[in-house]
């Protein structure tokens, strides 16, 4: 299976990949892993990706593109994925289709999860404090969870992101779950979800 996970920031997005993949048996893709790994160890995308990341601000979607091409191309995705934090945008959505052509893959499907703005702030400031207090994780490896950025991102996951539901909604591949509930529910949801809808 297939699955893309969107949802703003703190939305819960990283923890349903992550129970998704391992009650499916597929690999997690994070955009946001990738983005820090290429950064920490100056890969030549990861140093042209660098200074958005370090502002909030989206990396060009050339640059993210060619990430998901490399990832995808690797033979752990084989059995299937879970992508989460891409596509954000419309367009990414778009791209994604057509390198997953190119790649004789399909997507099955699109979940998303809402929460209210004021949950997403509470979550993403929360989380950056725990990063911070947590001495094993470098203040540099997650810039884009510091509190002063987080109103930015909350305000690009609006501007950019709410068009991809239309995108995928459209497509009819788009899986609507209320995020603002306890994780183990929110899991069961989706799973409800995607055996009724195979």
């Amino acid at each position: 299976m297939r699955l893309v996970i969107l949802g703003g920031p703190g939305s819960g997005k990283s923890t349903q990949a992550r129970q998704l993949c391992h009650h499916l048996g597929i690999v997690e893709i994070s955009s946001g892993n990738i983005l820090r790994r290429a950064i920490a160890s100056q890969t030549d995308l990861g140093q042209k990706a660098q200074p958005y990341v370090e502002k909030g601000e989206l990396v060009p979607d050339e640059i993210l593109i060619e990430f998901m091409r490399q990832r995808l191309l690797q033979p752990d995705t084989a059995k299937g994925w879970v992508l989460e934090g891409y596509p954000r945008t419309a367009f990414q959505a778009e791209e994604l289709d057509f390198l997953l052509e190119d790649l004789n893959q399909q997507l099955d499907w699109a979940i998303y999860l809402t929460v209210p703005e004021s949950v997403m702030m509470t979550r993403s400031v929360a989380r950056s404090q725990n990063y911070a207090k947590d001495s094993t994780t470098s203040a540099k490896s997650r810039l884009d969870d510091h509190p002063e950025i987080v109103p930015r991102r909350i305000e690009l996951f609006h501007e950019r992101t709410v068009p991809i539901l239309e995108y995928y909604d459209y497509r009819q591949k788009l899986l609507t779950i209320n995020g603002d509930q306890p994780p183990e529910q929110v899991q069961q949801n989706i799973l409800h979800k995607l055996e009724l809808e195979n």
